[in-house]
């Protein structure tokens, strides 16, 4: 599944961030990547951890990138410049993770899955979920060309077809199998805390795990007062 290099912005300069960075440099795409704050604060890590990664504002990340990585945690999503990333392609590798996040009601609170939540907070972004279901280490290591035995599989979400297709791609391009599993409501079956998550598994074995998550009912949404 061949695809032609492109501008990957990464908005997070933390573990995922660069390990996502260095997969995307080596697949011989160009990455832009920020943090919170000054580009002079993280340029020094980005020289180490992603070499040939361009440290940049956030703003100018969004403006260069044709698809855009959050790769931050998910608490954060709010604070980004939402406007700015209308009609981009946004990919969302952020979970709910509440060691990191603390409780977030807003979440939480919403029986539909995380990215569909975040869509609604970038209103006019094409949300794809993926890079999402693994650990930055399984991310860094894992990756295989393609055809190879034991390749580990990524799920993909989208409401898109086009833009699933073109994530899909970079995924092939990082060293991992795609597996697209529908829109974005279907993320929900390997975000944190179903069978998918945590795990390298290859595409039949992630397939019949976002199954068995699928086939569960959703959780409700809470009726308690805040």
């Amino acid at each position: 599944m061949a695809t032609p290099p492109h501008t990957i912005g990464i908005l997070g300069a933390g573990k995922v961030g660069t390990v996502l960075a260095r997969l995307a440099l080596a697949a011989g795409h160009r990455v832009l990547i920020s943090s919170s704050g000054p580009a002079d604060r993280i340029r020094l890590i980005v020289d180490v951890l992603a070499p040939g990664a361009e440290a940049l504002t956030t703003p100018e990340v969004i403006d260069g990138a044709d698809v855009v990585i959050l790769a931050l945690p998910l608490g954060k999503v709010r604070t980004l410049p939402a406007a700015a990333l209308a009609g981009k392609l946004v990919i969302d590798a952020a979970n709910h993770w509440e060691p990191v996040d603390g409780p977030l009601p807003e979440f939480t609170e919403d029986p539909r899955g995380t990215s569909e939540v975040v869509a609604d907070l970038l209103p006019g972004a094409r949300v794809v979920k993926a890079f999402s279901h693994l650990g930055y280490h399984d991310l860094d290591e894992g990756g295989m060309p393609t055809g190879s035995d034991g390749r580990v599989a990524l799920a993909v979400a989208g409401d898109d077809p086009q833009d699933v297709a073109t994530v899909a791609a970079l995924v092939d391009s990082f060293g991992f199998d795609p597996l697209p599993t529908g829109d974005l409501s279907t993320g929900r079956a390997f975000q944190a805390h179903t069978p998918a998550f945590g795990y390298p598994l290859t595409r039949d074995e992630l397939a019949a795990a976002i199954a068995a998550a699928a086939s569960e009912p959703a959780p409700a949404a809470s009726t308690e007062s805040s």
